[in-house]
């Protein structure tokens, strides 16, 4: 019997995207710990200060409809370099603003950046990365899951001297990441069928991607009003909110990487998901009411993050099973959608804040996780097919997974 591919034995090319991911996805959390410092450094309200989060991520969410269209005429290497470029130059953009709109603008160029670079990542480590696409998708959610966690624990520490600090580490990080692509990512480019403009938005005709994508929307409102609001009822400084959500990276790396691949194989996917997202809704109405125990709120941070492990790398699985479209297409319409659920969590979590209470925010997240798992319940009958192919590909994880352990 031949071994199973190990999924950690990987081509250097493969490696250098994934290392560009983990940067990229630093950028979430980044701001995290500096959000505080921001506000008072620059007199800005919350409200104000979450709209760093907002326009990065509207704009990544509406860019995702045309990365597909732009990798199909280009090329995925010269679309990750233009991204991981435009990164560059907008995070030290960010770390020279002097004031908080400045700080917005140039996050939202960060945010095309963004978009153009992950959605065509998780296409090229899928098409490069030995072991399968499942083997893949482990390595794609074990560099967003690391990113996650370092990105805050990054600016944890060096917000510590100064709010800009966390962005001039970005330029840096980012400026090693587009100079391993441009050498590492290498080889014959494989024949470009030019992709519609208009093919994303036709893809959310498709039942399944639709109901997943509405899934997604209302998830992450719950995903990052946990991770943007948290740190303003935390009370602690910068070091404090980046050691708290390092923990929180650290937990949903866990199970994104090793755990739900497990229950991924013995669990049809659409039943992980009526359970994790069940307990997310418990987990972020607990906060609602522990909000003013900074110990409490901790635990119910770290905790969420174990369950959003599981759910992101259910929905990534998910999305790449549930059409037989490029998976740059279906990729790109998913995530136009589920950024905007994003960016709308944030503001209006601060909004809900300061006109009823600290607890609100989580009560609003509690009720749209409630609706993505409704979401998923009712849309089952749409996503059968997923859950009769998953079986093989989950056990082709699982493989991978032994295989490295023996």
């Amino acid at each position: 019997m031949s071994a199973a591919p190990n999924v950690w034995k990987q081509p250097a090319q493969v490696w250098a995207v994934a290392f560009a991911c983990v940067v990229a996805f630093m950028g979430i959390g980044l701001v995290d710990p500096i959000l505080p410092a921001i506000a008072e450094s620059l007199q800005a309200s919350p409200v104000e200060t979450e709209l760093l989060f907002t326009s990065y991520l509207v704009v990544t969410g509406l860019a995702m409809l045309v990365t597909s269209w732009i990798s199909s005429r280009i090329g995925a290497k010269a679309t990750l370099l233009v991204g991981l470029g435009l990164i560059v130059v907008f995070a030290l953009f960010c770390a020279l603003s002097g004031s908080v709109d400045a700080v917005i603008g140039f996050r939202a160029g960060w945010g095309l950046g963004n978009a153009l670079f992950i959605s065509t990542a998780l296409a090229t480590i899928v098409g490069a990365a030995s072991g399968g696409s499942s083997a893949a998708i482990v390595l794609y959610e074990a560099a967003l899951g690391l990113g996650i966690a370092v990105g805050p624990l990054l600016g944890g520490v060096l917000g510590e001297a100064s709010w800009r600090g966390p962005f001039f580490g970005v330029v840096v990080l980012m400026a090693i990441a587009f100079v391993a692509v441009a050498v590492l990512l290498r080889g014959p480019s494989p024949a470009r069928t030019p992709i519609p403009f208009s093919a994303p938005l036709r893809a959310l005709g498709r039942p399944a991607l639709a109901i997943l994508a509405a899934t997604a929307l209302f998830y992450n409102i719950g995903f990052f009003t946990l991770l943007a609001f948290s740190p303003f009822p935390l009370g602690f400084g910068a070091m404090g909110i980046g050691l708290t959500f390092f923990g929180w990276g650290v937990a949903l790396a866990v199970t994104s990487v090793w755990v739900a691949p497990l229950l991924l194989r013995r669990m049809r996917l659409t039943s992980v998901l009526l359970i994790a997202l069940p307990l997310l809704a418990v987990d972020l109405l607990v906060a609602a009411f522990v909000v003013d125990s900074a110990a409490a709120l901790v635990v119910c941070i770290v905790v969420g993050g174990l369950v959003l492990g599981v759910i992101n790398t259910a929905l990534t699985e998910a999305v790449m099973e549930a059409t037989d479209l490029p998976r740059s297409v279906a990729s790109s319409a998913y995530s136009a959608v589920r950024f905007l659920g994003g960016a709308v969590a944030p503001p209006l979590a601060a909004f809900l804040w300061h006109a009823a209470s600290a607890g609100a925010p989580y009560i609003m997240a509690t009720v749209a996780v409630v609706i993505a798992a409704g979401c998923v319940l009712f849309g089952r009958r749409a996503l059968a097919h997923i859950d009769d192919a998953h079986p093989t590909a989950a056990d082709e994880g699982a493989a991978v997974l032994v295989g490295d352990a023996a």
